[in-house]
């Protein structure tokens, strides 16, 4: 390796080790805040908390090993009623680009239309501890009746974090998804290299986390709309924003389209979005089926190896769940729906930049690296437009 290299390598550790914990911090700036225009109309917070009971909390891990292993990962926790999701479920419903991933529950969500407790995200080889994590954090919580009868199947979801971490160290443990429960609150959510973002790339960029949101009308009545992703797909070429082909002039810094490494691009992205509109579980599929599009304006068409899976889930209706059989359902028409199908594309596509835009420069594991996006050449090949307010 060369002395200049090694510096740079040296450089970027420090930048590691120094910011790692406080990587996604709140006052980090937003896609917005670079002039990138988007449509439609984002809730106060341009989050997925301004669904009103929605909660998000993350646990980020990151640790170095005295052989250059390194822990770069974590997890994500949505909560769609706050601690009430313990015992209060919600219709969902959900759907995939391409299935090279993971999310359990889902043959329950599909069977009951319920999603029953809260979504959690982390990296691929993490999924049973966390999943073993809710159950306990459930249970500690007076899931279980007198008699301790209790089950749960929890939703946990995945992207592969391994060129910046460990992924099979085992890091992530059952008490850091509780961590991550217990962390979780409204407001404003942390975004980029944190919780189950951590260690996650999109489009060769550090990215992770992003959430944005859309206030709607239907028929009438304003709804809110609400999307958190966890972003780690794409290749650079591909990579649009607000409709430009920005990738192609951001060459340096590659990471699998390199032509000295011989690493194949693994491309996952999990979604979630929420709705105070009342939707049944088939709308929300049908939610959930939108989702592809916004990633498609991003750049990208869903790869062989790509795990790219959403839920969405509607927050009205709180008395369906109680097994009242008298309990009065709400519903949009479907012919009403079409606001609702293009704030879920406009807000996912709006997350995966902020998520992006987030990112910042991390090495990980044995010295791997990915440089967040530069926010002064990105601004300089898009077209300087006014978005949206965003308050």
């Amino acid at each position: 390796m060369s002395k200049k290299r090694s510096m740079k390598l040296l450089s970027l550790f420090a930048i590691a080790v120094l910011a790692g914990p406080a990587v996604g911090e709140l006052s980090a700036p937003r896609a917005r805040d670079l002039g990138i225009p988007f449509d439609g109309m984002p809730g106060p917070l341009n989050a997925i908390t301004d669904v009103a009971g929605v909660t998000v909390g993350h646990e980020t891990i990151i640790r170095n090993f005295a052989d250059r292993r390194a822990a770069r990962t974590g997890v994500t926790a949505i909560l769609p009623r706050g601690r009430q999701s313990m015992n209060s479920n919600v219709f969902a419903g959900w759907s995939t680009l391409n299935g090279n991933g993971e999310m359990t529950g889902t043959t329950w969500i599909e069977e009951s239309g319920f999603l029953e407790g809260p979504v959690m995200i982390t990296n691929t080889h993490s999924i049973g501890a966390v999943h073993e994590g809710v159950i306990r954090w459930r249970v500690a919580q007076s899931g279980a009746d007198h008699s301790g009868y209790f089950w749960s199947l929890p939703v946990v979801a995945e992207t592969w974090d391994g060129h910046l971490n460990d992924i099979n160290g085992f890091h992530v443990r059952p008490e850091h998804a509780a961590a991550a429960l217990e962390h979780a609150n409204g407001g404003a959510v942390a975004e980029g290299s944190v919780g189950g973002g951590t260690g996650m790339i999109c489009f060769e960029f550090k990215c992770g986390i992003g959430t944005a949101s859309r206030i709607v009308e239907v028929d009438g009545n304003n709804y809110t709309l609400g999307v958190l992703v966890q972003a780690n797909y794409g290749r650079r070429d591909g990579l649009r924003i607000a409709g430009v082909a920005v990738g192609r002039n951001l060459p340096g810094d590659l990471i699998y389209s390199r032509a000295d490494t011989e690493v194949e691009m693994l491309s996952s992205i999990i979604v979630v979005v929420a709705t105070d509109a009342p939707l049944l579980p088939q709308q929300l599929k049908r939610i959930a089926r939108r989702v592809p599009l916004a990633i498609g304006r991003t750049g990208d068409t869903g790869s062989n190896g790509s795990g790219d899976i959403f839920v969405a889930f509607s927050t009205a209706n709180e008395t369906a769940s109680r097994g009242a059989s008298d309990a009065a359902i709400l519903s949009i028409p479907n012919d009403s729906m079409n606001p609702l199908f293009a704030a879920t594309v406009q807000a996912t596509e709006e997350a995966i930049i902020n998520a992006l835009v987030a990112g910042r420069d991390m090495i990980g594991d044995q010295g791997r690296y990915a440089k967040g996006i530069d926010h002064d050449a990105l601004r300089k090949l898009l077209p300087q437009q006014t978005a949206e307010p965003s308050e």
